[in-house]
């Protein structure tokens, strides 16, 4: 079991034509926001995403522990795998929301409802044999939380209001690193089936098939996060003895990614579901390249003990760096919401307004 895959909400790339493109501040995509309805926000995917699902589930794919959540609200381990606030957490405090709330908390309330919730679960993937390997959920699992989600907005604001929430709501996947890492690379069973180029083309349709599964029940806007390039996460490196990125690694995360774009053009084409990619790779690659050009020191190691292999259980209590905003990395496969609070300033200059129309 080697990682819960993180993906950030990086560069994000509309599939529009560049006239329609329309560079966005914080200020900004709160009135667009605003203005188009935009109210809520329904996430789907991995450790990237999961604001602490797993925290209720018996599995060891958690967060729940310091030194996690030093630097979220009150220093407080959330299940976030990150030392403080997620990428759709930004996303929500640009819209002038609090952090995105895991669907399972029990502290939910009605008002946190109406903004949307977080199904993702730490260790799951496209391929739902990649999470039943970790006893996480499934995107399958968690587009039925999502039906249960729905029931609850329905019983609140009634079932028309319900429906033009959801309609008018961001969808944001973000998931695929789990599925070679913690799947196909460690357990036989699916390289008995595929070979590596099969298993891309294999994920592929899981996740037009996922996509196409979200815009059923009601999804009109969708994010997608590519895969970031794996072979450069500090654990990756030191499984494999070296210092530098394991090219193989990141040829199958480019690969997976250029099917991912082609999949987001052919469901806009298709089916009018408005989509954007964000292209985790090229600028995880360019931050590990020239930290000092995104105020980083360190790229190459995590803040979490030696930085070299710790991440969930392993870096539970463990000594962490001074400043985490320093690291690209908080633990050894996971961002510092530095990191995430910079990859979403520039994903939000990067949204068309049509998107949000």
């Amino acid at each position: 079991m080697l990682l819960v895959a993180f993906v950030t909400l990086l560069v994000a790339v509309a599939l529009q034509p560049p006239t329609s493109v329309v560079a966005l501040d914080v200020h900004l995509l709160r009135q667009l926001a605003a203005k188009h309805n935009v109210t809520s926000i329904l996430v789907f995917g991995d450790s990237s995403v999961d604001p602490g699902n797993n925290n209720f589930i018996k599995t060891e794919m958690k967060g729940n522990f310091p030194p996690y959540g030093e630097n979220f609200i009150n220093h407080k381990p959330t299940g976030r795998l990150c030392d403080g606030l997620l990428a759709p957490d930004y996303i929500a405090e640009a819209m002038g929301y609090p952090p995105i709330p895991a669907f399972l908390d029990p502290t939910l309330t009605q008002t946190d409802l109406t903004r949307g919730a977080s199904f993702a679960s730490a260790g799951s993937g496209y391929d739902d044999l990649t999470a039943n390997i970790s006893n996480v959920w499934s995107f399958t699992t968690q587009a039925n939380y999502f039906l249960h989600y729905k029931i609850h907005l329905t019983k609140l604001v009634g079932p028309i209001e319900s429906s033009k929430m959801i309609n008018n709501a961001i969808f944001l996947m973000s998931m695929g690193s789990n599925d070679f890492l913690q799947n196909y690379l460690v357990d036989f069973t699916r390289q008995k089936q595929f070979t590596v180029e099969q298993y891309i083309e294999f994920l592929s349709h899981r996740m037009l098939y996922d996509a196409k599964m979200l815009h059923r029940l009601g999804a009109k806007r969708l994010v997608v996060v590519g895969v970031p390039p794996m072979g450069c996460m500090p654990l990756i490196k030191y499984l494999r003895g070296q210092k530098t990125c394991v090219d193989q690694l990141n040829q199958i995360a480019f690969s997976f990614n250029s099917k991912i774009i082609k999949n987001l053009e052919l469901l806009q084409s298709k089916i009018g579901l408005k989509t954007i990619y964000v292209d985790a790779y090229s600028t995880i690659q360019e931050a590990i390249k020239n930290p000092r050009k995104f105020g980083f020191v360190e790229a190459s190691l995590g803040c979490c003990g030696t930085g070299t292999y710790e991440y969930g259980e392993t870096c539970k209590d463990m000594q962490v760096c001074k400043d985490p905003t320093k690291y690209v990395f908080w633990d050894a496969v996971h961002p510092t919401q530095r990191m995430y609070q910079i990859i979403v300033k520039k994903a939000i200059a990067s949204i068309s307004e049509e998107f949000l129309v």
